[in-house]
């Protein structure tokens, strides 16, 4: 009897082992099937899978971001700003105290737990941090508040550029701000996550546009982790590449002294599958002071026209082919004229990835 089940055992730890592994062998078949195609041509360094498919963005601000402060009733009747002028609107909240914190639900806690009105910040701004000290507002029986607006989170949609031999992608071509500072987001970490295109708000002179998403934050739809946001866009790895680039042929990419006036064409997905449109290439700048901005295009396609008006928000990131080449990325629209808007050269974004390494 004992070794009947001893088998039976060994048998399904086996099993599980296989599958197991050839899961594992599987994923790694995959990535390193993408790294020699990417990679197996002469011109290996300048070679990249080019994107143009929307998705879904989260993002986790490192630390607490700092929106404003407001007055706020004293138990004496009185208004109060207890932090006004002592903090400003982008500083980032990392420490309470002596206690860390990472997310406004630990700040909110930790706020509920004073005992005293006595509060030190510890205060990222510019890359510093600073302590801030002033005294909270008691609003009731061991109940104070700091008269701070903040925020610990972003999300949104845009649209993958390109995915490099190292299953690495870049994607919309500029950084992520803040809605109300203005402020480029420091962030933690980030989620890319599967989406689809559910509505498309067309561009009008002074209303740009956008496209609607729907987007699931679980596990299920997890594509990748997002690992910076930068002035040039938002980078990191994709996991599940398959589910992401239904094709995966590399494409040759451009200096910037190849990119001229002329035509070229621009990838992707508003309507629900990745095609190619024509646009125009108007200006090239480049020694232009807004890194984001040293392509000047026209959309002259009069199909993704009538569907969009020209270029709309969630497009950022598009890919822009010239001769064959990724020549770049659609990065903004004109706001006055919908058809027109601006691109980043691709270099800067290969820029950004190799200075990861």
């Amino acid at each position: 009897m004992f070794k009947y089940w001893y088998r039976r055992i060994l048998i399904m730890v086996t099993v599980f082992a296989a599958v197991v592994g050839g899961s594992y062998c599987l994923i790694e078949q995959q990535r390193i099937g993408v790294r020699q195609e990417v990679s197996g041509e002469p011109s290996s360094d300048t070679m990249v899978i080019p994107g143009g498919m929307p998705v879904g963005i989260y993002l986790e601000t490192d630390g607490v971001m700092i929106l404003g402060t407001e007055r706020i009733q004293s138990v004496d009747g009185m208004q109060y700003n207890p932090a006004e002028h002592l903090v400003k609107s982008g500083d980032y909240i990392v420490g309470i105290n002596g206690r860390q914190i990472d997310t406004k639900a630990q700040l909110v806690e930790a706020v509920s737990q004073l005992k005293e009105d006595e509060v030190v910040l510890n205060v990222k701004r510019n890359g510093e941090e600073i302590y801030i000290r002033f005294k909270a507002v008691k609003c009731g029986v061991d109940e104070y508040k700091l008269g701070i607006w903040v925020r610990d989170n972003t999300q949104g949609l845009g649209t993958v550029t390109f995915l490099n031999a190292d299953s690495e992608f870049g994607a919309l071509g500029h950084g992520i701000h803040d809605i109300d500072t203005n402020e480029l987001l420091n962030i933690s970490d980030g989620t890319l996550y599967i989406t689809s295109i559910r509505d498309i708000q067309k561009g009008e002179s002074g209303s740009p546009g956008g496209m609607e998403g729907i987007i699931i934050y679980n596990n299920y739809n997890v594509l990748g982790t997002i690992t910076k946001n930068t002035d040039v866009g938002i980078f990191g790895t994709v996991d599940r590449i398959d589910a992401l680039f239904s094709e995966q042929k590399p494409m040759e990419t451009a200096k910037k002294e190849e990119v001229e006036d002329g035509p070229a064409v621009i990838r992707c997905a508003v309507s629900g599958e990745i095609r190619e449109y024509d646009i125009e290439i108007t200006g090239v700048d480049y020694y232009t002071n807004e890194i984001n901005k040293g392509l000047t295009i026209e959309v002259t396609d009069e199909e993704l026209l009538k569907e969009t008006g020209g270029i709309v928000q969630g497009m950022s990131g598009s890919p822009i082919i010239q001769n064959g080449k990724l020549i770049g990325a659609v990065t903004h629209v004109f706001v006055n004229d919908p058809k027109k808007g601006y691109g980043i050269f691709i270099e800067n974004m290969l820029e950004m990835c190799e200075n990861e390494k």
